[in-house]
């Protein structure tokens, strides 16, 4: 399941110590995901995916956001200085999922 989307990348603040950026997957996709993995999941409800944002490649999990109600990805820092992203940057990203 490929599932392709534009999404601005967002800084969770939970922790103001910390600096974590994400993009949240479409609504509907998130709700594909969860029927399809649904039942037992590894830490905190985990899916790991293969991720693509312009040229760069990565494998990764993505993981369910009740506050949103759908999953999120975390877009590491090196992924956002090789395509030039910074918060509040919408970009293109292919989320390939990687088991089940």
């Amino acid at each position: 399941m490929d599932i392709v989307f534009d999404a601005e990348l967002w800084e969770w603040d939970a922790r103001r110590t910390e600096s974590w950026t994400f993009v949240s997957l479409p609504a509907e996709a998130s709700d594909d995901i969860r029927e399809r993995h649904a039942g037992p999941r590894r830490g905190f409800g985990a899916v790991r995916v293969r991720v693509t944002v312009g040229a760069t490649r990565w494998q990764t999990s993505i993981f369910p956001d009740g506050k949103r109600g759908t999953y999120v990805l975390p877009v590491k820092r090196v992924v956002r200085e090789a395509e030039g992203l910074d918060v509040g940057d919408v970009c293109t990203v292919t989320v390939e999922l990687a088991d089940g």
